[in-house]
């Protein structure tokens, strides 16, 4: 019995040592996993830094053209105005192409190759997922511009523009590949809450222009959307490293929900501190200058009543005015 022992040890290959063989002479392809899109803080802060500067300009600016509106019985648009949606349609144009370079071009970036033939896959889908947003909001941004030069584009074209871009940003976020990470899922679930609800009241504007109502939320969501971005960063990305918020802790989707809650709190308070501030503002110059009406137009005043374009000039120092 010892020397068959013997005999199958030494003679007979065993099934290991076959299935080694085995595998060095057929190799197996191998699959390539999906893995998780990675959240960076910094990219996060920026999406966010971007939302914010458009919610906090707004909140300012929405608010005169409607103590102006108000002031005055006509609601034609002034010059002023048009060259303010034609200057936020270029920085918006100028902060989406930035950020389509920077998705692209970084070092780790897919440099426009979206499929490598050598690993058969697709190459960094991350950064294609931003890039996609990015597209859309500059294609939203160029409408705006468009819009608000001779051409003469259909009115209410730039509202759908931009409603169209969040609707893209909402669809990118809630189909992106989280794998296991249950907490980055229900971040972003509460980050698209913001964004459908931004692209909802965007598409309402289509087809009532400058309600009131309808800018005051739409700045609130982009508010919302911003701070919340940030919050993300925080959350799955800490900028003093280590690693992020427990995925498995049920106790840490409870209190992010509630805190979803207080963004959005502090998104209003930061809009009605913003609003009363732009109402101070035009009572003090009116107080000051008399017949003259605050228009967010590059800081120049215009006097009432006078339709030309002349009009948006500072009072003359006769001794009439003063």
């Amino acid at each position: 019995m010892v020397w068959r022992a013997g005999w199958l040890q030494k003679g007979k290959p065993n099934c290991k040592e076959v299935l080694d063989g085995a595998a060095a002479l057929f190799p197996a392809k191998k699959v390539q996993q999906a893995s998780p899109m990675p959240t960076s803080f910094l990219g996060s802060a920026l999406r966010g830094t971007f939302f914010l500067i458009f919610g906090l300009w707004w909140s300012v600016r929405y608010t005169l053209k409607y103590l102006r509106r108000k002031a005055n019985a006509e609601n034609q648009p002034s010059y002023g105005v048009q060259r303010m949606e034609f200057f936020e349609g270029a920085v918006k144009a100028f902060f989406a192409l930035a950020g389509i370079l920077v998705e692209q071009f970084v070092p780790a970036g897919p440099h426009l190759q979206l499929y490598s033939p050598k690993t058969h896959s697709w190459t960094d889908l991350t950064h294609w997922h931003y890039t996609t947003m990015y597209l859309f909001f500059l294609l939203s941004g160029i409408v705006d511009i468009v819009s608000h030069s001779p051409l003469k584009l259909p009115l209410g074209l730039d509202r759908l523009s931009l409603s169209m871009a969040l609707f893209i940003e909402g669809l990118l976020f809630c189909f992106r590949d989280y794998s296991d990470a249950a907490l980055d899922h229900h971040v972003h679930s509460l980050l698209t809450m913001a964004i459908f609800a931004g692209a909802l009241c965007a598409l309402l504007e289509v087809f009532l222009r400058d309600h009131i109502i309808l800018e005051t939320f739409r700045t609130s969501s982009f508010l919302l959307q911003g701070s919340w971005l940030w919050q993300i960063g925080f959350v799955l990305c800490p900028p003093w490293g280590g690693p992020g918020w427990d995925q498995t802790d049920r106790s840490n989707f409870t209190f992010l929900t509630m805190c979803f809650c207080w963004h959005y709190v502090g998104a209003l308070a930061v809009l009605a501190a913003n609003s009363a501030a732009s109402r101070c503002c035009n009572e003090s110059c009116q107080l000051k200058f008399g017949d003259i009406d605050v228009e967010l137009d590059c800081g120049m005043c215009v006097r009432k009543g006078n339709k030309s374009s002349s009009g948006a000039l500072l009072p003359e120092s006769g001794s009439d005015d003063k």
